[in-house]
């Protein structure tokens, strides 16, 4: 039985991101604790279960009946030529050598271990120490066919032990997304026909269960296991949104896969805060970046966006839909109340050159006395690239047509942002040139336009005054200085961390709409990235996305995160965390 649907276009050549026994335990509320170090011969601190302190008395059960209809976000397979199924071909296998180019800097140089570094060889232990890029790489090792490796780095997982890290906190997110989506994946797309995917997935669900044991039962989302283990009674607290309304996914999966409801009990209490603070923010619809666990509160911090620190919470929302097969109408609500809000304040369309329709996603800030005026900040970012493929995949299932055109804009916008730059990779935060809300459609580039803004951000010494020639000059001369292109008005971060957000919006806008020139955007994505971060080793993050060709090497960073080998596929058959880690849909859904 096939795996995922064989498509005969693109399934591998638009991916960026050169991916993407039971456990016997009894259903029991307890948690892990640390216990004394010289029990062990490595002498490391380990965990073993002991009672919680916050025990449940009853779950919240999964939601009831058959899974609903949802309609299908994949478009037709559209029809390929013999020219274009050989450059398909071609395409497929240059990412196919790129991914097994970093696989096997990975495996010779830091096996077991959490990173890579791809300019020195060396390794990095980012992420507990419990071999991050390996259990990342796991679906796209079997997605590209590589069964050998997959084999070999399944059977090395044994040597993983979650009961001990040298880290002193376990970020809770970063856990949940890299390792217990990266087993569960696997998992789901080998056909279960690896239990011990299964046994770590629920050893790290059983790890990260100890950070609910709060009295509201809201998880610490950076969590001092050695302090818990004092027995000092533990609470949530202030907290970043994005880690602690990211973890829904997951916990979802490994409750469906294992039958024990704690696990989406965990994250359905969440839900359902967040379900009551929606209303309640200094921007009603949305939720700041900073929020408080502890009550949980969503009422203080003034800045919302959905670019870093925020992101993956409104990403999971029709992502939780889909995986629950339609069963639970909760985070359809919060989608469809969340969107208009970003509609009407966040998303904006940019000046540019060609004059084409494109969108960004801004920042806002809440000022004023009684918090009634909005700031909105031009800035993209390569994080809210992701914004695109989610308000496309969510047009589809929620049935919203007319917001396919919006993801179109949004994808196209962080496009620009790549094909703008001189290396063909966008920067990890830019500020860009809004068209007036009033007359967006009427929103025609001019030099004059680019300049008064320019000028605007750039402006000349107090008290100097300058002739119409004189400033064009000055400012031409800046722009050249800071290598903005025409459209931009500032790099606020010029680095490139090898991210995948925006080539996964343009993966899904070509899964779902067919049109080859997505798949040529990918492409063109693709060979700039291979170009700058390729490394002897593996490939490597770069400090300045913006200088010359010629010198674009000397920017290379000795640093390759572990999500550069995740990988995406079928989304009417899967959904993807926000790891790209594709997790099974229900199978009636």
């Amino acid at each position: 039985m096939a795996v995922i649907r064989r498509w005969r276009v693109a399934a591998l050549s638009i991916i960026l991101t050169l991916s993407f026994v039971y456990y016997l335990y009894q259903k029991q509320n307890v948690s892990y604790l640390p216990f004394s170090a010289s029990n062990y011969a490595d002498g490391k601190t380990h965990w073993k279960k002991l009672p919680e302190q916050n025990p449940i008395s009853s779950f919240i059960p999964f939601p009831a009946g058959a899974p609903k209809p949802i309609p299908a976000i994949q478009t037709h397979q559209p029809k390929e030529d013999a020219k274009q199924l050989e450059e398909r071909l071609k395409r497929k296998a240059a990412v196919l050598e790129s991914f097994t180019h970093s696989w096997e800097g990975y495996k010779q140089h830091a096996w077991l271990r959490d990173e890579v570094a791809p300019l020195t060889g060396k390794y990095k232990d980012t992420f507990g120490g419990w071999a991050a890029t390996l259990v990342d790489s796991l679906d796209t090792l079997w997605i590209m066919g590589m069964k050998a490796d997959f084999e070999l780095a399944v059977k090395a997982l044994g040597e993983i032990d979650f009961t001990t890290t040298d880290a002193k906190d376990i970020n809770v997110f970063e856990t949940t997304i890299r390792y217990m989506g990266g087993f569960l994946a696997a998992y789901d797309i080998s056909g279960a026909r690896y239990p011990l995917l299964l046994t770590k997935a629920i050893e790290v669900g059983e790890l990260l269960m100890c950070c609910f044991d709060t009295p509201n039962r809201m998880p610490i989302t950076r969590w001092d296991w050695k302090a818990y283990g004092t027995g000092s009674k533990q609470k949530a607290g202030n907290t970043l949104v994005s880690e602690l309304g990211s973890l829904s996914l997951e916990f979802t999966r490994l409750a469906q896969l294992t039958g024990d409801v704690k696990y989406y009990d965990a994250v359905q209490r969440i839900g359902d805060h967040f379900e009551k603070g929606q209303d309640g923010t200094k921007l009603p619809g949305m939720w700041p970046i900073s929020v408080n666990a502890g009550g949980p509160s969503f009422n203080t911090d003034t800045m919302f966006t959905l670019g870093g620190m925020s992101d993956s919470l409104y990403e999971y929302l029709p992502k939780q839909y889909l995986i629950l097969g339609g069963r639970l109408e909760q985070p359809k609500k919060m989608y469809e109340k969340f969107i208009e809000v970003a509609k009407k304040h966040m998303f904006f369309r940019i000046f540019n050159p060609k004059d084409e329709a494109l969108s960004v996603s801004g920042d806002i800030r809440v000022t004023g006395i009684d918090h009634s005026e909005l700031s909105v900040q031009p800035q993209g970012q390569h994080l809210t690239c992701f914004t695109g493929g989610m308000v496309g995949i969510a047009s589809r299932i929620f049935d919203r047509p007319n917001d396919l055109a919006l993801a179109q804009e949004l994808t196209a916008g962080c496009v620009f942002a790549y094909d703008s730059n001189p290396n063909g990779i966008a920067p990890e935060i830019f500020t860009v040139m809004p068209c007036p809300k009033e007359k967006e459609k009427d929103c025609k580039w001019k030099d004059e336009i680019w300049y008064d803004a320019l000028a605007a951000a750039h402006p000349s010494m107090s008290g100097v005054e300058e002739t119409a020639e004189a400033r064009a000059t000055r400012l031409k001369k800046s722009a050249d200085e800071m290598r903005l292109v025409p459209g931009f008005t500032y790099i606020n971060d010029k680095r490139y961390i090898l991210r995948p957000e925006a080539i996964e919006s343009v993966f899904i806008m070509y899964r779902i709409t067919g049109d080859k020139k997505w798949q040529d955007a990918a492409w063109r994505m693709f060979q700039a990235i291979e170009k700058v971060s390729r490394t002897e080793i593996a490939a490597a993050a770069i400090n300045d996305i913006t200088v010359p060709k010629e010198n674009i090497k000397e920017q290379q960073s000795d640093s390759m995160e572990s999500f550069w080998l995740a990988e995406t596929l079928n989304l009417d058959e899967f959904v993807l965390n926000t790891e790209a880690h594709p997790l099974r849909r229900p199978r009636n859904g």
